[in-house]
């Protein structure tokens, strides 16, 4: 079950006076509606990303359900391990999302990826560090678990496309910053760079 929202307001407030184009964008977009999925262990929401990877939104949630089709449920890192490569693949896996699915639950068997519990003691950047030596696990990745599942409030995916093209929508800019210019950039709306991302994500088109 999800748990309620938080109270998002303070970050609004605060990127509204760091900047004028993000407060006519609070405006238009509204309330920030950022679901984060405090009941998911590390190990699922890996998963779930790498199903999501490069994927429009529907067709990622297709190929989660029929994981969960595949397993009466989500898989345990045992099951996930053990399954069939030609199971995995009728699901809608890549052969390389299917070794990436593999590397995580053998993680997660072996301890590298951590538990809840374990997770949430650590900095982003040891979480980062620890889970992109992962084969198939980028930066990316762990920074949407960061996001999503750990409910982080202070991370910049400065890789994805949505935020880097949203800040050029926002900004009215001929070309997409860069990762060290997107960083930089960035700086001004710590510590609410995760809630600054949400809403570049949906800057108009």
């Amino acid at each position: 079950m999800r748990s309620e929202l938080p109270d998002y307001q303070p970050a609004l407030d605060y990127l509204s006076t760091q900047d004028a184009d993000f407060a006519q964008l609070i405006a238009f977009v509204g309330p920030c509606m950022l679901d984060i999925h405090l009941e998911r262990e590390p190990y699922e929401a890996l998963v779930r990303a790498v199903a999501y990877q490069q994927l429009h939104p529907k067709a990622g949630d297709a190929i989660v359900a029929r994981l969960l089709g595949l397993f009466a449920g989500f898989p345990t890192p045992h099951q996930l391990a053990n399954a069939l490569f030609d199971d995995l693949r009728a699901c809608g896996f890549s052969g390389r999302k299917i070794e990436t699915l593999k590397e995580i639950a053998e993680g997660a068997l072996s301890g590298v990826v951590p538990s809840r519990v374990e997770a949430s003691l650590m900095t982003d950047d040891a979480l980062i560090a620890r889970l992109v030596t992962l084969k198939g696990i980028g930066q990316w990745t762990v920074e949407m678990l960061l996001i999503f599942t750990l409910g982080r409030m202070d991370v910049l995916p400065a890789d994805d496309f949505g935020v880097v093209h949203g800040y050029k929508r926002l900004k009215r800019l001929s070309d997409a910053p860069k990762r060290k210019e997107m960083m930089a950039i960035a700086q001004t709306w710590s510590p609410y760079r995760t809630i600054a991302s949400w809403y570049l994500w949906r800057v108009p088109k």
